[in-house]
Parts: structure tokens; sequence; C-alpha cells
């Protein structure tokens, strides 16, 4: 299959919704199919979510650029990722910002993820496991917070640790369905933005859900 291809008509597809080049140029810059199973590679770059094992799945490329656009990146930025899941999504985020740190739950996910950002040579990627307290606070403030799963509501913990200007992309919502949600961190009011419908796995911690 020539992954090359696909991925140019992927970028094509996405580029009728996501207005922002640089998200595009991004995607258009790393392997997909480098970040799904062996099983699932020739699906890499259909616009949908591909499962990754142990019950995660690697996000639709639509919702992907969708969440990325609207950080509103331009470099410079240390952003925070919750759930690094299969790496893919962090890996956009390294051509787009200055720093990445990523949090993942499953040992085995944050493993596979920490050895194929390693392969492709990035240098400004941090990849943790979970701690209990969502986020991480060791390298807080951060200019954008990217979380990739879905909550009850928006949690403190990660507004703290967001800086005064910077972003937040979260999908908000139940355990099935959430509303994608962008909030601006303006001292003591923060501004919402909601962005539509989507689903996602459940985002598990203190002021999240249960396991």
């Amino acid at each position: 299959m020539d992954f090359a291809a696909a991925r140019a008509k992927l970028i094509e597809h996405l580029a009728d919704e996501v207005k922002d080049k640089r998200v595009l140029d991004a995607m258009s810059r790393v392997p997909r199919e480098l970040f799904v199973p062996a099983e699932e590679r020739y699906h890499a770059y259909e616009d949908r979510p591909l499962a990754i094992g142990h019950e995660q799945t690697i996000s639709q490329p639509y919702i992907i650029a969708l969440m990325t656009e609207a950080l509103e990146l331009t470099g410079g930025e240390k952003v925070l990722e919750l759930g690094t899941g299969s790496g893919y999504q962090t890996a956009i985020l390294a051509e787009l910002a200055g720093q990445v740190v990523t949090v993942e739950r499953v040992p085995e996910l944050a493993a596979s993820a920490r050895k194929v950002l390693e392969k492709l040579g990035y240098t400004n990627i941090e990849v943790h496991l979970a701690e209990e307290t969502l986020g991480w606070k060791q390298a807080a403030p951060y200019d954008a917070i990217i979380v990739t799963a879905g909550a009850p509501r928006v949690p403190d913990e990660l507004l703290d640790q967001l800086a005064v200007g910077g972003r937040m992309v979260i999908p908000v919502g139940s355990r099935y369905v959430q509303e994608l949600c962008q909030i601006t961190k303006r001292g003591d009011r923060n501004m919402l933005r909601k962005m539509g419908g989507c689903r996602f796995v459940s985002l598990i911690g203190k002021s999240a859900w249960e396991n």
C-alpha cells in the first residue's frame, strides 16, 4: 500500500473542514501507520478511530485535527497531553509546539508510544505514567492542555495547571457521549466555546470517572 498517497488524500479531505494549514502540514509529516497495530495498518488513513488495544483507540483524524487546531499553537508553547495512547496525537503536537509533556495510565501503551516517538527522532517529548492526580504538576504551568478522554466536567486540577491566557481542549459529558470544549483561561473568568458532539473513552482519575 502507498501510505504516502493515502496520507495526502486524507489531508486533502481534512482541508475541507480544517483551516489551520500548520495543523494539516504537521499531519502530513506524521506517519499514522506506525502508530496503529499491524492488523489495522491498511486502515491507517481512513477518517475513523481505530482500536489500539487495552480498550483504547486512536482518534479519528478529523477529531485530532479539530482539537489540535483549537489549541491555537504558534510554535513555542509547552503543551500537556492527557492520554498518550498510540502517541500519534503526541507527534502532531511535537511538530507544532516547543515542548510536549504527555501522560498515559496504561504502561504498555506508554512504552510502545515512547518507542515509536523515539524512532521518529522527536526530542521535545516527555512520556510519563499517569499519577493519581490528573495532569503532570511537575512541569506546570502549560500554555495548552489537550485531553483525549471524556470527563464529566472540566477538572479544576487541570485548570490550575493551565497558564493564564492558555487554552484547554477537552471532551465533557457522560461516559457515552460528550461535547468537545475549548476553555481559555482569563484570570478569574474562563471563556468556554463548544465545538460539537464527540465520543471518547472515559478519563479516569480524581475529578473524572472511577475506573
